[in-house]
């Protein structure tokens, strides 16, 4: 796939879909490394299980268009920052 192509077949709505979902799954990750730190399986395995499933929701687009892997990665700085500065601030 070409650029021209990539960019005629960029869907805004889908790239907000993709930025808003790893900003979750990487929120999700963050506190998956916290529950597995802190020794909780029940909410480390459910987290993970779940953080899986929109992992692949993810990957299902990015494919269709590489693109998408810009607000996919975007997403997931923002996701994992959030989770790690909330948890600076509980910390303090």
């Amino acid at each position: 796939m070409n650029i021209s192509t990539a960019w005629s077949s960029f869907n805004v709505e889908i790239a907000l879909g993709i930025l808003v979902a790893y900003i979750i799954v990487d929120g999700m990750y963050a506190y998956y490394t916290l529950q597995v730190t802190k020794r909780k399986p029940f909410s480390a395995a459910t987290t993970g299980a779940l953080m899986h499933f929109l992992l692949a929701v993810g990957v299902l687009s990015y494919v269709q268009n590489y693109l998408y892997l810009i607000p996919l990665a975007l997403g997931s700085w923002i996701g994992t920052f959030l989770i790690v500065k909330k948890e600076q601030k509980l910390n303090q």
